[in-house]
């Protein structure tokens, strides 16, 4: 596995910890990949079959042992950066719940982040995914 291919195999196993790669969470991977080098290079084709790889192993393996594996490939920076990415897409339906906090928590130990950067990243995604209490807008 290459560091790109770790990168979305953290994302992917990130997304679908339950089992289940909900319209959110599938929309938000997307995204996450889009803009990024070397997946906005991607064509169509390459990036159905970099899924249809990391899906096969998912189902294989589980989502712990992919984000295992993933984490071996990566870089410091580059797993900073597929913890927060990962943290951002577990955000995509609504607030964690108890489980996907524990998984972030397992993820970043698996990626050896230090509990300051972890914790810090988590805390930009509850400013990003924020609730934003508006007043009506006068006509």
């Amino acid at each position: 596995m290459d560091s790109p291919t770790a990168f979305v195999a953290v994302a992917l196993a990130a997304v679908s910890w339950d089992g289940t790669l909900t319209r959110a969470g599938s929309r938000a991977l997307r995204h996450s990949l889009d803009y990024r080098v070397p997946f906005n290079q991607m064509g169509d084709a390459a990036m159905i079959q970099l899924f249809d790889t990391l899906l096969a192993d998912l189902r294989r393996d589980g989502a712990p042992i992919l984000m295992a594996r993933a984490a071996l490939q990566l870089d410091p920076h580059e797993r900073c950066t597929a913890f927060a990415v990962a943290a951002e897409i577990m955000r995509s339906d609504g607030p964690l719940v108890a489980q996907e906090q524990q998984i972030l928590l397992d993820l970043a130990a698996q990626l050896g982040l230090d509990s300051s950067d972890s914790a810090r990243i988590l805390e930009v995604m509850d400013i990003l995914h924020a609730e934003l209490i508006c007043s009506p807008v006068a006509a």
